[in-house]
């Protein structure tokens, strides 16, 4: 089940790109909030507000500044009622989008995400458009000199999907989404430190891209990823190796 990984080298750069601190703040708090008052404040009881928690350590977010999210969720306070919706679209060349966002305002987060599809010369669909090209797993990444076989045997008795390793030595864990915290968990019970770790969207079939549409999509992506509103964005673009060299 080797083989190059689909995702690395989208994850790496958007690594690069999150450095843009306060903003990631904010969608993680958001995320945290959303999490928390949709589950309870619990994380052991609350899978997505775990998932959250660990997403927004990870990025080296202070614990009371996490747990102050934590209670505004469970408080529905003034301001927290945020709507979750999900845009579908087209980037130039046929790569089909999925827009994630969080919203106190859906008109105009509406008008923000077409205004961007439209000055990068891709098209906002309706929905379920693009949404079937996609399918919801964990992914549990670990580092370069992990050891790949006993983690391939571990992850495979634990229940992974698929094991991945990229070019750069990442190995990645797919897993379905409703079983990503039990097998992270009984990885780290195991010895295995992911790297990283997060619920995410896949394309089922990949479109592969030239250098001058690999531009134009992460044009797109950038000027979406901009908006306060958006959580996340997702393509099935199949990005070209002569743009990383």
């Amino acid at each position: 089940m080797a083989g190059h990984s689909k995702w690395a080298n989208i994850k790496h750069r958007k690594a690069a790109q999150d450095a843009k601190r306060g903003k990631i703040f904010t969608k993680l708090i958001r995320e945290l909030v959303v999490a928390a008052k949709a589950g309870g404040p619990n994380p052991e009881d609350n899978p997505r507000l775990r998932g959250a928690v660990d997403k927004a350590l990870g990025a080296n977010m202070k614990r009371d500044t996490v747990d102050k999210a934590i209670s505004r969720g469970a408080g529905a306070g003034e301001g927290d009622n945020y709507d979750e919706l999900t845009y579908e679209g087209y980037a130039p060349g046929g790569v089909a989008i999925l827009v994630e966002c969080m919203t106190d305002n859906r008109n105009r987060t509406v008008g923000e995400v077409r205004h961007i599809f439209s000055k990068r010369g891709g098209n906002l669909g309706t929905d379920g458009s693009v949404a079937y090209l996609f399918r919801r797993v964990g992914i549990i990444s670990y580092p370069a000199d992990i050891d790949e076989e006993a983690i391939f045997d571990a992850a495979l008795e634990a229940g992974a999907n698929d094991v991945i390793s990229s070019e750069e030595g990442i190995v990645d864990l797919e897993t379905d989404f409703d079983q990503f915290l039990r097998v992270k968990d009984h990885l780290s019970g195991l010895g295995f430190t992911p790297k990283n770790s997060e619920i995410t969207m896949v394309a089922n079939q990949q479109i592969q891209l030239d250098l001058a549409s690999t531009e134009k999509l992460f044009a797109l992506i950038d000027d979406l990823e901009e908006l306060d509103d958006v959580q996340n964005v997702y393509s099935n673009a199949k990005i070209p190796s002569e743009f990383w060299d």
